[in-house]
């Protein structure tokens, strides 16, 4: 495999190790992510994906090993700060507030990078109110991106799962991030709704944006990834261009003969 160059580094894993009651969930996982580029994560259910995302956007900490983010080591900080440093995600179970609007799910993301107190807020002081404005503009462009300005005012409960996982898209970009991290986002959606999906991510890498997705649709995987990584039992099995991994002995083993491309 063609070794990255530092300047290029966007992320780096250095022996990431995570376990949950003596089971290793992650076991010394090592790569480098390229800058504007997509990276997709593969493996058989129970290979450590979820814990891999969750680890790396803070939600867990791990147990050792270091992740550098831009050259600083970010292991170990609260999601929030993560979040703050230009890494967004959106969750394989769509994680929205049924009872707001499409809208107001969008700037929630927004709310990460909110400098106004909740004591202002709550004053509705000046500052406050001016900032609430400029996150409402950056969720509605967030909600542009994915083609659904249109149902700002809709209930989220109204739309259908494709559109749903649309808006958790929103809502990581109206965090402003340098890193998508995109769990499971083909997972559940019909055809027509994986070609718009493939079409945005695309759309994403041209605005300067890097992509990570954790991801069970192979296919959708093979089609639009520069590097995979097949995670088996929490340990790197194989890492490299789609066309070398679908043939790699290892994976096609890891999956017990299941179709992998």
């Amino acid at each position: 495999m063609q070794e990255i160059s530092t300047h290029n580094v966007l992320l780096e894993v250095r022996q990431l190790c995570k376990s949950y009651g003596g089971i290793m969930a992650l076991n010394h996982v090592n790569f480098k992510l390229k800058k504007n580029s997509i990276m997709s994560l593969i493996g058989p259910n129970g290979a450590g994906k979820t814990t891999f995302i969750n680890v790396v956007s803070g939600i867990y900490s791990p147990d050792s090993g270091e992740v550098y983010f831009q050259g600083q080591n970010i292991a170990g900080l609260p999601a929030h700060i993560i979040a703050s440093e230009g890494i967004s995600r959106t969750f394989q179970l769509v994680e929205l507030f049924d009872s707001l609007t499409v809208l107001e799910n969008a700037m929630v993301g927004c709310h990460t990078r909110s400098q106004s107190g909740m004591i202002a807020c709550g004053f509705r002081r000046p500052s406050a109110r001016s900032e609430e404005n400029r996150i409402r503009d950056e969720a509605i462009e967030s909600l542009a991106m994915v083609g659904l300005e249109k149902r700002a005012s809709d209930l989220i409960s109204r739309l259908p799962l494709g559109e749903r996982k649309l808006v958790g898209i929103a809502r990581a970009l109206s965090m402003q991030p340098k890193l998508l991290m995109l769990d499971e986002p083909a997972g559940g959606l019909a055809a027509h709704e994986i070609e718009r999906l493939v079409k945005l991510i695309y759309n994403l890498l041209e605005m300067d944006l890097t992509i990570f997705i954790v991801e069970h649709n192979m296919p959708f995987v093979m089609s639009l990834s520069e590097q995979v990584i097949v995670l088996d039992g929490g340990s790197k099995i194989a890492e490299g261009p789609p066309d070398a991994v679908k043939t790699n002995q290892e994976v096609i083993r890891a999956y017990l003969g299941m179709d992998v491309y």
